[in-house]
């Protein structure tokens, strides 16, 4: 395909997913299956137009004076191919392109963006802005521009089966680097234009089990909350396992780790990951056995909670759920937080520990939620995150970018992960 055609391509997802409603890997993948002459690559340089297109959607209408599919996907394939106006309407003005430029748009991309509201610029919700200034302050649409970037691909090497420079060297020829902040990760930077990411999941090592794919900042709240040999420790939103790999290996197949979730169908891969990984301490609970999970009750040392959450902390991964998001899912999560805990509440022994992690960046789902938590119940107390650092990591930490020393908030802007939150509850001895 041309590029021309790659652009009227973009444009009919993009259609198809304003006046469907409907999830960008879906249009995607079903404009695909209709038009079979795409190639592979053509699939990725139109996944990644539609998904640029997404990620600035606010600053790229701002800029077009028009919120259409067609607008922002000739705004985004000028700024991420770096095309002045003239060259964008020679690529566009071909047979089976978008048609040549109108001087209303010729205009637009020629000019200079007039200052922009936080949520423009930042590319967020408006709605969101006052929970974006609450923890972010005057930063807001600089956190905002961050979580639009395109995200590398991370990998968290499996120490039971692998070293971090054995991975370095097996991947040497995407570019692969060492994480800055975890001391197990690999990361192999995204690609520019219509370039595509490496199938790192198809390479020999990830078959071998040597690597998982996960982000540095998941990385480091599994570092952080603790999880240790012989301890009895207990996932209760395991989803697909990725944070329960990544702490059994921490303990280096000594104690038990049980792997729980509600829905069977998000649980469902653990079991390859957990085998090809090489993990022999975990149970896995299936979402029908309840009893199971409530015969743990009073005997774990660490009860980790990656809560349902809005996902805005993952918005780079996945740029079109924010656009989907609502303030009543924000509040059906807020529900479901505080159900989650609450189980948590029951399995931690005195002197033991919950975990609490969201994928979030919004206050409501994060500290508001933990200091709710702490009224209701006084014999828990934070464990300040800077410490934990010292030992699960070690040298300086970052600043959490929130401010806070007791919860640690991990931004793209401030630390280059995905947003996450985590803070580590200690439940106190009975006396």
């Amino acid at each position: 395909m041309t590029p021309g055609g790659r652009i009227q391509a973009a444009i009919e997802v993009l259609d198809d997913i304003a006046g469907n409603r409907r999830p960008a890997s879906e249009a995607l993948k079903d404009w695909g299956r209709t038009h079979r002459f795409a190639g592979a690559g053509d699939r990725a340089a139109i996944g990644n137009l539609v998904f640029d297109a997404l990620r600035h959607r606010n600053s790229l209408a701002a800029r077009m004076g028009d919120d259409g599919a067609r607008a922002l996907a000739l705004a985004a394939a000028a700024g991420m191919l770096d095309l002045t106006a003239d060259a964008l309407d020679a690529m566009c003005a071909v047979p089976h392109g978008p048609g040549a430029l109108g001087e209303a748009e010729r205009a637009r991309l020629s000019g200079t963006p007039a200052a922009e509201a936080p949520w423009i610029a930042g590319d967020y919700p408006d709605w969101l802005q006052p929970a974006f200034e609450r923890v972010f302050g005057d930063r807001a649409a600089e956190q905002g521009r961050a979580l639009a970037r395109r995200a590398p691909i991370d990998l968290r090497v499996n120490t039971l089966k692998a070293t971090r420079d054995k991975v370095l060297r097996a991947l040497e020829r995407f570019g692969a680097q060492a994480t800055p902040l975890s001391p197990l990760g690999v990361r192999i930077a995204p690609p520019g234009g219509f370039g595509r990411s490496p199938n790192v999941e198809r390479e020999p090592g990830h078959g071998r089990g040597h690597y998982e794919v996960q982000d540095e900042g998941s990385q480091i709240v599994s570092l952080l909350a603790g999880a240790g040999p012989g301890l009895q420790v207990a996932d209760i939103c395991a989803g697909g396992g990725g944070k329960t790999l990544a702490m059994a290996a921490q303990m280096d197949n000594h104690g038990q780790i049980y792997a729980y979730d509600a829905n069977m169908t998000r649980l469902r891969p653990i079991f390859e990951r957990l085998q090809r990984a090489g993990v022999r301490n975990a149970q896995v609970l299936g979402a029908h056995e309840t009893d199971r999970l409530e015969g743990l009750e009073g005997r774990m040392d660490l009860v980790l909670v990656d809560a349902p959450c809005s996902g805005t902390g993952a918005w780079r991964r996945r740029p079109d759920a924010k656009w989907r998001l609502t303030p009543r899912a924000v509040e059906r999560r807020l529900a479901e937080q505080q159900a989650v805990l609450q189980e948590a509440c029951r399995l931690v022994r005195p002197g033991g520990r919950i975990a609490y992690v969201t994928c979030s960046v919004l206050p409501e789902e994060n500290g508001d939620r933990v200091s709710a938590f702490l009224k209701a119940d006084p014999s828990f107390r934070l464990v300040p995150w800077t410490g934990l650092w010292a030992q699960a990591v070690g040298g300086e930490p970052p600043a959490s970018a929130d401010g806070s020393e007791e919860t640690l908030l991990l931004t793209p802007a401030d630390h280059g992960t995905d947003g996450f939150f985590l803070a580590v509850m200690e439940k106190q001895p009975e006396t």
